[in-house]
């Protein structure tokens, strides 16, 4: 650190003269006599706290007598961004200098969670960073709690995405995430009378210190208009796009920390901005709200997370978003590898692109427009630079959530795309007509464009035509794309097709969350295991160990205290740690059938009200979850839990023998609490409906055991654990199909099965919802008249296999034995590993060091050898 006197004189030295009049070597003689050790980003708890001072004086504007809580949050997140800001310079000027391939995530949805904690335990500084803190006189947790998390998608596929930047830094793996800058993201939820009411979401209100705008690199998106044919100089055939409206999109960058390395990724998000704020003809002429018009109409394209697909506003609204995004994203790949002097021809070669499902899918008819009307090369060769740039992901089994875009929709905003669409479409399909002659039926299925009362676009065929690489995200949901929604591409393109199984990541899913079982396991097998969770396997034989099974009870218990204590502070509601805590925690939706869950606690509440003195465990059921807005028998589903609880959670005849708890407003902070003290995880969705699902790899790897159905990633879990360590029950996908080939009647479960009957007849009675008996009918109908997830089907195989999780429990030191067992055997389940195979088996991509430069960076920037030009600057 300089001496003040010293840094005077340097900033004399440096003020006196223009940087490009300065010659390195008297940069050189300027920093040698003052002796400079660059201790702007040092790491020691004497440094951290000075430059937390000074972050709180000079970006705050604030002195400790009247700073807030927050002012110092915002002083410490700006002491740790700079750390990472060193690292992030390092990390774009080794990937210029070595022109390195780079993997391009393009995602709707990311969820990141709060970034200062997991920046510490990253960048290892957790405990400098607690003393620099505490030296002020403040605490650490108190100033983590303020921070706002990014509202920046609606589940799992956002967390999936924050998990692969995560480990794609922590593997050092060059790349950048693309996304949407969403002002206010998925809405807080509030319980209400027992009911979801939506909050406004307004996560950027006091400013985010993580992100870094760069206006710089603005980019023009075209929205609307006409196209017209036109013959270059060539005597090529071109097409000119003639927009109705023009935006621009702005970057916002965050830097993403790799685990205990040097590397540092961009999440580059795009903001939407008006080319022009203010109409002064308008304003001129006394129309003051048509003089920013266009400023709001423009911004309004990032204003809010993409809404529930129901009105044409509303559908508008998301296929703007995605085109948005893409857009802003593929032009300012191409101008990166422009600038760093490659020929457009070897874009491919540079960047590869993952489509996380069929959102931006656009991107296969961007590029080639970009390609051909900008770049203008030929269609063959910009085709098989797209092919070879595109790899997608599918993300769902279900047909209302393969996108899908009405034609006049999409040609009224995209006339330029629609075009290219279709001529992609007749190439394709003249291939097709080649390999299945005859056979129109097959053209049609395969056809991009789909035919029938009105014309869409189907996105996953343009997905699938236009990428080298397809993968479904769980064993049986890959075989399922192949023998279902995907059957006829696979047909044509086995080869394109693989499996690779999502994986969450160990630092913020068990470091972070769950720090009493991380220092357990840290003691008596080592760390590697934050970077290799395969050395998780080295549990096995402590699981054998008593003295190490009470101590495992002990963190389990502590972390359940944890849970109750803030249930209690914010419910009022007193719950027994030493209960069962039976967790069903993710989004509300009929398939993954929490009514199923329900149906199981009245059961039981039956059996104690008949039996009081039934010896059964008892039990905390939690859950917690949003419903989308427009999805009302979901929000249905929530009021029945509510409503199940609030009778049950007050009869003095259960003798706090069963607890509910609908816990509000489930998002990342809220599930850190959540996973590490589930007992039991409920992942109970309709066999051949859930993709794969993550959470069920957080609480596995938090010591949960799982009672499930063979769906998703619940298959692959239960093959690693072993079958005797999973509680399995339900119909398998082929038995559903078969179940409803048959005719399935659910009413005939309903009228055979005594205990079911009278679950439902007490819903449909009133009995939990003061009397009215037509609030939850809706909810009974479905169930008895169709049942579309065949909860009824498999209630009695739940409600068995729920029976033997409570004879387990109460052998606690078997339970805890194979507790142990489902953490030492879930390593695979790691995004570390999937990861590494989607650069393996996809992206033909190779991890690259960064080494941290100091002083010699120092002296260069002084000089002028920026690392980067700012146009070309990725970051």
């Amino acid at each position: 650190m300089n001496k003040p006197s010293e840094q005077r004189s340097l900033n004399r030295a440096q003020n006196s003269f223009r940087l490009s009049e300065l010659s390195p070597e008297h940069i050189t003689e300027i920093y040698d006599s003052f002796h400079i050790e660059d201790d702007r980003t040092g790491l020691s708890s004497e440094t951290l706290q000075r430059a937390i001072a000074d972050n709180l004086y000079y970006i705050q504007g604030k002195f400790p007598e009247i700073a807030t809580l927050y002012d110092y949050y915002m002083a410490v997140a700006y002491t740790v961004r700079d750390r990472l800001l060193h690292r992030w310079i390092n990390t774009v000027k080794t990937y210029r200098e070595q022109d390195v391939k780079v993997v391009c995530y393009l995602s709707a949805e990311y969820l990141p969670g709060p970034h200062l904690e997991n920046n510490l335990v990253n960048l290892g500084i957790y405990d400098q960073v607690q003393q620099a803190v505490e030296s002020s006189g403040l605490d650490l947790r108190s100033i983590l709690a303020q921070e706002e998390e990014p509202g920046l998608g609606n589940g799992g596929l956002g967390r999936l995405a924050a998990c692969y930047m995560d480990s794609l830094a922590t593997l050092e793996i060059p790349a950048i995430g693309y996304g949407i800058r969403y002002e206010y993201g998925i809405f807080d939820q509030e319980i209400r009378e027992g009911w979801q009411v939506e909050i406004t979401d307004k996560w950027l209100r006091l400013g985010n210190p993580w992100e870094i705008p760069r206006p710089e690199n603005a980019v023009e998106v075209k929205f609307g208009g006409y196209t017209e044919p036109y013959t270059d100089d060539q005597g090529d055939y071109r097409v000119r796009w003639i927009p109705h409206q023009v935006v621009n999109g702005i970057p916002y960058d965050t830097p993403i920390s790799g685990y205990r390395v040097n590397t540092t990724s961009t999440m580059r998000l795009w903001k939407a901005e008006a080319p022009e704020s203010f109409d002064f003809q308008a304003f001129n002429v006394g129309d003051y709200y048509g003089a920013v018009d266009a400023k709001i109409i423009s911004e309004n394209l990032t204003k809010v997370l993409y809404p529930n697909d129901e009105p044409i506003q509303g559908k508008q609204l998301r296929l703007e978003q995605q085109y948005f995004f893409v857009s802003c994203s593929l032009q300012n790949l191409l101008k990166i590898h422009l600038l760093r002097g490659d020929p457009i021809e070897t874009f491919h070669e540079k960047f590869v692109i993952q489509l996380n499902d069929t959102h931006p899918a656009i991107g296969v008819a961007e590029l080639m427009r970009l390609l051909v009307d900008e770049y203008l090369l030929h269609w063959q060769k910009a085709w098989d630079i797209t092919q070879q740039a595109f790899a997608y992901t599918n993300h769902t089994l279900l047909p209302e959530a393969l996108e899908t875009w009405p034609l006049n929709l999409f040609g009224s905003l995209l006339p330029r795309h629609l075009e290219i669409i279709y001529e992609i479409n007749q190439r394709f399909l003249d291939q097709v007509r080649l390999k299945y002659l005859g056979n129109p039926d097959k053209l049609a299925r395969l056809s991009l464009i789909e035919e029938g009362g009105s014309k869409r676009i189907r996105m996953a065929h343009l997905a699938c035509v236009g990428s080298h690489a397809i993968n479904g995200v769980a064993a049986l949901h890959t075989e399922l794309l192949k023998e279902g929604v995907l059957k006829d591409f696979y047909d044509l393109w086995p080869h394109k097709f693989t499996n690779i199984t999502n994986g969450v990541t160990p630092r913020r899913w068990m470091v972070l969350i769950n720090p009493r079982l991380t220092q357990l396991i840290t003691r008596e097998i080592g760390e590697t295991w934050i970077t290799q969770l395969e050395d998780f396997k080295r549990l096995e034989s402590l699981a054998e160990d008593p003295a190490f099974r009470q101590e495992w009870r002990r963190v389990k218990r502590a972390v359940k205290q944890d849970l109750a204590d803030y249930i209690q502070a914010h419910q009022g509601l007193t719950l027994n740690p030493d209960s069962i805590f039976d967790i069903q925690a993710k989004r509300i939706h009929e398939y993954k059938r929490q009514h199923l869950n329900v149906l199981h606690i009245i059961t039981l509440y039956n059996r104690i009200k008949h039996n009081p003195r039934l010896a059964v465990p008892p039990r905390t059921f939690i859950f917690g979850g949003k419903a989308a807005p427009g999805y009302q028998m979901a929000k249905l589903i929530i009021k029945l839990i509510t409503s199940v609880g609030e009778v049950v959670n007050h009869d003095p005849d259960i003798c706090d023998l069963i607890k509910v708890v609908f816990l509000p407003d489930f998002n990342v902070t809220n599930s850190q609490r959540i996973y590490p003290a589930a007992d039991l995880s409920e992942q109970i969705s309709t066999a051949g409906k859930e993709a794969s699902g993550t959470g069920n790899m957080k609480f596995s790897m938090n010591g949960a055991l799982t009672i499930g159905t063979l769906d998703g990633a619940n298959i692959e879990i239960r093959e690693a654990v072993e079958a005797d360590n999973f509680f399995l029950f339900g119909h398998t996908s082929e038995d559903i199909v078969d179940l409803k080939a048959q005719g399935y009647v659910p009413k005939t479960f309903y009228n055979t099965n005594p205990a079911l009957k009278e679950a439902i007849d007490l819903i449909a009675s009133g009995y939990f919802s003061h009397g009215n008996r037509a609030l939850f009918q809706p909810l009974v109908d479905q169930l008895l008249q169709a049942d579309p997830y065949c909860l009824l089907a498999d209630y009695q195989s739940y409600i068995d296999c729920q029976d033997q999780v409570g004879q387990a429990f109460q052998d606690q030191d078997t339970w805890t034995k194979t507790a142990i067992l489902n953490v030492a055997r879930i390593g695979r389940f790691s995004s570390d590993r999937a990861i590494r195979e989607y650069c393996r088996e996809i992206w033909w991509v190779n991890p690259v060091s960064i080494h941290l430069e100091e002083y010699q960076q120092a002296k260069a920037s002084l000089a002028g050898e920026h690392c980067l030009d700012a146009d070309a600057c990725p970051f």
